[in-house]
């Protein structure tokens, strides 16, 4: 049966939102990194997982990096693992790249760094396929200005 990922930025959000579902959706499991059940999965980053590559890690055509080598614009912009949240990254990645997840709604906060946190994450994940099944899968917005239970349902 396919299930849909809902990440949120924080563990309390993702907690709310299981607890809005539950009325609905059927009863949650609590797991190790996630809430599920038949029909979803629930997790949370907690804050920023991702950073884009420093630019000392780019190989530098031009020799070291300075001021006077500026501006230098990569063709693609890595990405890294922020180190104290890695092991939080992969097992949201691993969520992510699950077989019978088919779709992922993005449930981080409304304003632009929700979203940048919820694009890095996806992005890392697609990078870090053989085969991009990651890109393929539709995203949805959830768009939150209550944190009621009636307000994440409607949601």
């Amino acid at each position: 049966m396919s299930k849909t990922i809902i990440i949120a930025e924080k563990p309390s959000v993702a907690q709310d939102i299981v607890r809005a579902l539950t009325p609905v959706a059927g009863k949650f499991e609590k797991l190790a990194d996630h809430f599920e059940n038949d029909r979803y999965v629930v997790t949370s980053a907690v804050g920023h997982l991702v950073e884009i590559k420093a630019p000392e890690e780019y190989d530098v055509k031009r020799g070291k990096w300075s001021f006077a080598n500026l501006p230098v614009v990569p063709p693609h912009f890595d990405l890294a693992p922020i180190d104290k949240a890695k092991s939080r990254l992969n097992a949201v990645v691993k969520l992510v790249k699950r077989k019978d997840v088919t779709a992922i709604v993005n449930a981080c906060d409304a304003g632009r760094e929700g979203e940048l946190i919820f694009r890095l994450i996806v992005q890392y994940a697609a990078d870090s396929e053989k085969k991009p099944t990651t890109a393929a899968k539709p995203i949805q917005r959830l768009w939150l200005q209550s944190m009621t239970p009636q307000a994440i349902r409607d949601g």
